[in-house]
């Protein structure tokens, strides 16, 4: 299992490596941090454009400003920003914070009702529990987050406005001021977090629990779940251990799979719902074409996606132990 985790560490590790060359590179190249104060009229002096080109480095080539880059980043410096006194380090890592709670509880919501729901289609097949849950299912999928997002917003308003009283938070991650007190702020952050984890949850556990529903199905005609009833055993330690086990490793890697989604349904979330959260720093760095703030943000989304799927290769090994013992 040590082995397993150091290799599949160690390829993490060099897919990453991979993963900035690229997209510094494509970030160094889709614009001029420098295009706003060009374009000025009247025009911005020779000698104010080229200091500022020194202090963000673009008067050297690619390669150099990526060596210079990443030496930075394993030292906690994520290079100049475009705004002269913004540090991007100290900016992004409260929003880091403020996403990860909301794509943490998302995740785990929409992973239990997905494995709920999924589960129960697949046991009740072409039977009344199977059509709702797959009619919903199908709804869902094809409802866009930006208009889910926008219409459970104006609910919240219109339930507030209806009671005459804050039942629902609409904007902001916390209240302005915060509560005192760590438990009255966890209570304050909770209510915040109702209305945008249920837009990601109800966005993503709908395309997962039909990943679920089918591979419930497939091990239900399985040879060993066949010889577990002629064993005699219960249905529900057989709908356990011989079915839903076996099953999980095709939600674990949909779910892993789908992080990149995840965290673009988080940018369009948080702008709605307007939480100050990596969706608002990536947008507000692209409309100041700050490349070295987009690519902070890249590499924070890099790093959970390789992440991600790290725990998903170590969750393939506790389900499944034939993945442990594969190579014997």
């Amino acid at each position: 299992m040590i082995a397993l985790i150091g290799r599949r560490l160690i390829n993490s590790i060099l897919i990453l490596l991979a993963s900035t060359v690229v997209v510094f590179s494509l970030v160094a190249l889709a614009g001029d941090p420098l295009g706003e104060m060009r374009d000025r009229q009247p025009p911005v002096p020779e000698h104010v454009l080229a200091a500022e080109e020194a202090r963000l480095g673009l008067d050297q080539p690619v390669p150099v400003r990526y060596v210079r880059w990443l030496g930075g980043v394993l030292q906690g410096d994520f290079g100049p920003s475009v705004k002269p006194m913004q540090n991007i380090g100290a900016e992004l890592a409260p929003r880091v914070g403020v996403t990860l709670r909301l794509v943490s509880v998302a995740i785990i919501v929409a992973v239990m009702l997905a494995l709920l729901t999924g589960t129960m289609a697949a046991l009740y097949r072409n039977r009344l529990a199977d059509h709702i849950i797959s009619t919903s299912a199908f709804i869902l999928i094809a409802l866009p987050s930006f208009w889910l997002a926008v219409l459970l917003k104006q609910g919240g308003i219109f339930i507030n406005r209806t009671a005459d009283q804050r039942l629902l938070y609409t904007v902001g991650d916390v209240s302005i001021p915060a509560p005192e007190g760590w438990l009255p702020l966890m209570v304050n952050m909770a209510g915040h977090l109702v209305l945008p984890t249920i837009v990601l949850t109800m966005v993503h556990f709908a395309s997962w629990s039909r990943y679920q529903r089918t591979a419930i199905v497939e091990s239900l005609s399985s040879d060993h779940v066949r010889f577990a009833v002629l064993r005699g055993l219960p249905r529900g330690r057989i709908v356990r251990s011989h079915v839903v086990r076996p099953a999980l490793i095709p939600i674990v890697t949909v779910v892993a799979l789908d992080l990149p989604a995840l965290l673009s349904g988080v940018v369009i979330t948080e702008t709605v719902f307007q939480w100050r959260g990596m969706g608002g720093f990536l947008l507000e760095s692209i409309a100041n074409r700050d490349a070295n703030a987009v690519m902070a943000w890249l590499l924070v989304a890099a790093v959970a996606v390789v992440l991600f799927n790290l725990i998903a290769d170590i969750l393939y090994a506790i389900i499944d132990p034939r993945v442990r013992y594969g190579e014997t």
